[in-house]
C-alpha cells in the first residue's frame, strides 16, 4: 500500500513495552521513547524519579546500620574487658612473684655465712681496711658476674615458661652474694650492727634494699623490725633488679656477656655507696674493742651452689 511502512522496517514492540494505542487520551505515542502522557507510568517504562518516590519498590530498611554499630560496640567492649582482665591477672602474678622473691631473700639472709674481722685479717694478712675492702668487692663482683654469665648461658635458647624461674634464680643468687659483701664490709670498717644473728641479718637486708650503710649512731638505720616499709623497699629493689636483668635472657650467648657485665657493674656500684656511708662511721682497728666471734647459722647456705657455681667467695 502506498505510504505505508514496509513490513521489514516495522518495529515490533518489546516484551513488556507499552502496547497502548498511539492515539488516545495519553497523547501521541513514540515507539522509541514510550508514552508522552502524564500520570500512570506504564509497566516496563524508565523513570527518572528517585527510588523513594516509587510505590512499586520495597522500602529500604533503616535498621541495618544501627545493628552493625551495636555489634561493633559489643565486640569492642568485650575486647576491652578481656584486655583489662588480662592486665589484672598479669599484675596479680607479678605481685605474687615479687612477694615470693621477697620472702625467699628474707629466708636465706640469716643462712649466709659471714666472716668476722679476725677471720678476714687472718685470710688477707698485711692489708689495711681499704685494701681489704677492695679485695672483698672484687671477689663479690666476680661472683655476681659468674652468676649472670651462668643464667645468660642457660637462656641461650630461651623457653618462655622458664624465663621467670631463671630471673628469680639470678636475683636470689646475686642478693645472697651482695648481702655477704655488705656484712663483711661492716666488719672491715668496724661498724657491726648490734643484736643477734637475726637482728644483724635484718639490718643487712635494709642496707641492701636501700643501698646504704648502717650507722650505729642513727637508730633509724639499724631498725631491725621486719615491717611493711622494709618489705616494700625490698620489693622495689627486687623489681629494679628484674628490669635490669631482662637483657640477660637474650639468646645466642649475648645474654651471658650482658649479664656478667651488668652484674659486675651493679655490685661495684652498690659497694661504692655502702663504703661511702661506712667511712663516715668507721672505727679504726686499733680503737676497735674486742668483738665476740660471729655465730654460725644452723643451716648454712652453700654459696658454691648458687647459679653459675661461683668460686670467688672462699672462706
Amino acid at each position: 500500500m502506498t505510504g505505508s511502512t514496509p513490513s521489514r522496517k516495522r518495529r515490533f514492540p518489546l516484551r513488556g513495552a507499552d502496547k497502548g494505542s498511539s492515539q488516545g487520551p495519553h497523547g501521541v505515542r513514540d515507539d522509541e521513547r514510550g508514552s508522552s502522557g502524564q500520570g500512570v507510568i506504564p509497566a516496563g517504562s524508565a523513570s527518572l524519579g528517585t527510588a523513594s518516590d516509587r510505590a512499586d519498590l520495597p522500602v529500604p530498611s533503616q535498621e541495618a546500620a544501627p545493628v552493625a554499630r551495636r555489634r561493633g560496640a559489643a565486640i569492642r567492649d568485650r575486647a576491652a574487658g578481656l584486655a583489662r582482665e588480662s592486665v589484672r591477672k598479669g599484675g596479680d602474678r607479678a605481685r605474687a612473684g615479687l612477694a615470693y622473691l621477697t620472702d625467699r631473700i628474707i629466708e636465706i639472709a640469716p643462712r649466709i655465712p659471714v666472716r668476722d674481722l679476725q677471720t678476714l685479717r687472718r685470710q688477707f694478712p698485711g692489708l689495711g681496711p681499704e685494701e681489704l675492702a677492695d679485695r672483698l668487692v672484687a671477689g663479690a663482683a666476680n661472683a655476681t658476674s659468674t652468676v649472670g654469665a651462668g643464667i645468660g648461658a642457660a637462656a641461650m635458647l630461651p623457653v618462655p615458661p622458664a624465663m621467670p624461674t631463671e630471673l628469680a634464680a639470678e636475683i636470689t643468687g646475686v642478693a645472697a652474694i651482695e648481702l655477704k659483701l655488705i656484712a663483711e664490709l661492716h666488719e672491715v670498717y668496724g661498724v657491726r650492727p648490734p643484736g643477734n644473728l637475726k637482728d644483724r641479718s635484718t639490718a643487712y637486708l635494709r642496707s641492701w634494699s636501700g643501698e646504704r650503710g648502717i650507722d650505729p649512731l642513727k637508730p633509724s638505720s639499724i631498725n631491725t623490725a621486719l615491717g611493711g616499709q622494709m618489705r616494700r623497699e625490698l620489693r622495689q629493689q627486687i623489681m629494679k633488679r628484674m628490669v635490669r636483668d631482662l637483657p640477660n635472657l637474650m639468646p645466642f650467648l649475648v645474654g651471658a656477656a650482658v649479664g656478667a657485665l651488668m652484674n659486675r657493674r651493679d655490685t661495684k656500684k652498690l659497694a661504692g655507696k655502702v663504703r661511702t656511708d661506712l667511712r663516715k662511721a668507721q672505727v679504726p682497728w686499733d680503737a676497735l674493742p674486742e668483738l665476740p666471734r660471729l655465730e654460725k647459722p644452723s643451716d648454712v647456705l652453700d654459696m658454691s651452689e648458687l647459679p653459675g657455681n661461683p668460686r670467688e667467695l672462699g672462706y
